[in-house]
């Protein structure tokens, strides 16, 4: 039996378990969604296309599948090039469908035409532009193969409406054979013998992990190769969660992981940052030193022989020349050093790593992350902190972009993967709301908190309506300083308090602004109002916007300055 491109569409998005999808509609996926309500497949709509792509973004981290997303052309397509570039930078597997003029208009400048393959080509692991409906199912099939294997990355599917409208009789392929794409999935015996000689020399190792362990489910491994080889785990802002950041005893009381030296980098630990550049092994694994964490480059980790364990080879000595590369990916090669080091044990392996854990207590104690919650004055960190005590850690976090984000990332104790969903490489303000929206989706009856600040939540705060009318409890919590706060730091510290336009004084009443949306606005003004708030925001069972209004001039210590080492921190 013949079907439209349309009905083919669905028929490759059920061949491929894609349960939701987010988007917006549009003359040229009209057709697309004359068929969906013939389908199981559930439909989101946003109120805006960069809050569907990220939403699907959010669903993609949250549950390690595809995340999807549907658009119309022309401004439909171009509202979700930041979402796609977000996921790019974090490796986030994701499929974005958008409509195209039909192909004897295309290069016309039609109504509502644009270049999408063309302007998305850079931010994109891949993109099509399907040009006949015979190519449509097995474009479709690849686009999926491509978002999910090797490091996996957005691909972006263009459908013109002509495509869309015509017959063909449907045949999913079985596999996928795209000729020179063969990732390395299976680590390299040699080179991880000779990392296993390399940490058996070592006296002061420590393990980097990124969101490469994250992505690979490689969290248990690590953990064991930690225990192992008895070395501390720092890791980026990515890796947050692939190493337990606390213990709990027998009682139930919980405390900070010894062998855990919190995140590196330009706001890093204390304990963290001087590890690593006082370190003589540094094991890199998931993670592609970001100029964010390793400041100077030339004064990073000096001391220390690198191994650097990842699956995209382009990122082996881009930017941090290592000394033993491992192509594989990261959970393969975590367990054959796991195999390695079982076979081979290191001998006195807690004495030869005594003095060293010692020094790291020493830094830990000597300049912990610290702040004072004094007075009425609400400090942010306190907002952060109260909320990890109230909900014990059990939520996924996302947050937007700034001091709110780091913040979270400092004060909030990940446990587990996949629990905070924050953009990293691009730095998306505006990506929270929309990606707290993608995870109660994936997760209903999980506690999904939003950490946000008043200028990034003001970027996608249409999308709280999507909330509301889906029936998804996110929770919001607004560090409201009034100010943008990250940049107003900077200009505090580096441009003579030259406060230019960083000022948000004239900012939104957000409690009545939650009531027009339909959600609950609460507000706490004073430290003794924070706990009753946000106790009283979990126990509602609706979307919900608490605002706290914080110190204005709270700034995010440690910080590493540019161009400086990661040693070189400003602590106060």
């Amino acid at each position: 039996m013949k079907l439209k491109g349309a009905q083919i569409f669905f028929e490759c998005l059920q061949k491929e378990g894609v349960e939701v999808i987010f988007g917006f509609p549009g003359g040229a996926v009209i057709d697309i969604y004359h068929e969906l309500p013939k389908y199981d497949i559930r439909h989101i709509l946003v109120r805006h296309e960069q809050g569907a792509a990220h939403m699907a973004d959010g669903y993609a981290r949250a549950t390690g599948k595809v995340g999807v997303c549907l658009v119309t052309s022309g401004p439909g397509a171009t509202n979700t090039v930041t979402g796609i570039a977000t996921a790019y930078m974090d490796s986030v597997p994701m499929v974005i469908f958008t409509g195209q003029v039909p192909t004897a208009l295309i290069g016309n400048d039609a109504f509502q035409e644009v270049d999408i393959v063309g302007i998305s080509r850079p931010c994109t692991k891949h993109n099509y532009l399907v040009k006949h409906v015979d190519d449509l199912a097995t474009v479709i099939k690849e686009a999926f193969f491509l978002a999910r294997t090797g490091r996996p990355g957005p691909v972006l599917v263009d459908l013109p409406k002509d495509v869309l409208g015509a017959q063909i009789e449907f045949r999913y392929p079985k596999k996928v054979e795209l000729k020179g794409y063969r990732p390395t999935l299976d680590a390299h015996l040699g080179q991880i013998k000779r990392a296993h000689q390399a940490i058996k020399k070592s006296k002061r190792p420590v393990i980097y992990a990124g969101g490469g362990v994250i992505i690979a489910e490689a969290g248990e491994e690590l953990a064991r190769f930690a225990e192992l080889i008895q070395a501390p785990v720092t890791t980026t802002l990515m890796g947050l969660g692939s190493f337990p950041a606390m213990l709990e005893d027998p009682t139930g009381r919980k405390e900070l992981n010894p062998w855990w030296l919190g995140m590196l980098g330009m706001h890093g630990t204390f304990r963290a940052n001087m590890a690593v550049s006082n370190a003589d092994l540094l094991i890199a694994v998931g993670a592609r030193f970001d100029d964010r964490v390793t400041g100077k480059v030339s004064g990073f980790a000096p001391k220390a022989k690198i191994i650097h364990v990842d699956v995209d080879p382009t990122s082996i000595s881009k930017n941090v020349v290592v000394d033993i590369p491992i192509v594989g990916d990261c959970k393969n090669a975590l367990q054959k050093l796991i195999q390695v080091c079982e076979k081979e044990p290191l001998e006195d392996i807690e004495q030869a790593r005594s003095a060293w854990m010692e020094q790291i207590r020493q830094w830990r104690e000597t300049y912990p992350l610290a702040y004072k919650q004094e007075g009425d004055i609400i400090k942010p960190q306190y907002v952060v902190e109260k909320l990890y005590e109230l909900c014990n850690g059990n939520a996924i976090v996302t947050t937007e972009v700034g001091q709110n984000q780091m913040w979270a990332a400092q004060y909030f104790h990940f446990n587990k993967p996949r629990t905070l969903l924050t953009s990293g490489g691009l730095g998306t303000m505006g990506y929270g709301l929309p990606a707290a929206i993608g995870a109660q989706v994936a997760f209903p009856d999980r506690l999904v908190i939003d950490i946000a600040g008043d200028g990034s939540i003001q970027m996608n705060i249409q999308e709280l309506i999507t909330a509301v009318c889906n029936c998804l409890p996110v929770k919001v919590a607004i560090l409201n300083n009034r100010y943008l706060g990250m940049v107003r730091q900077w200009q505090e510290l580096f441009y003579d308090k030259n406060y230019c336009a960083t000022c948000l004084d004239a900012a939104p009443d957000f409690v009545k602004l939650a009531d027009a949306y339909g959600a609950v606005g609460l507000r706490a003004t004073r430290a003794e109002e924070v706990e009753p708030v946000i106790r009283e925001a979990f126990s509602i069972k609706k979307p919900v916007l608490m605002e706290f209004v914080v110190a204005q001039e709270e700034g995010v210590y440690p910080m590493v300055p540019a161009g400086k080492n990661i040693s070189e921190m400003l602590l106060v």
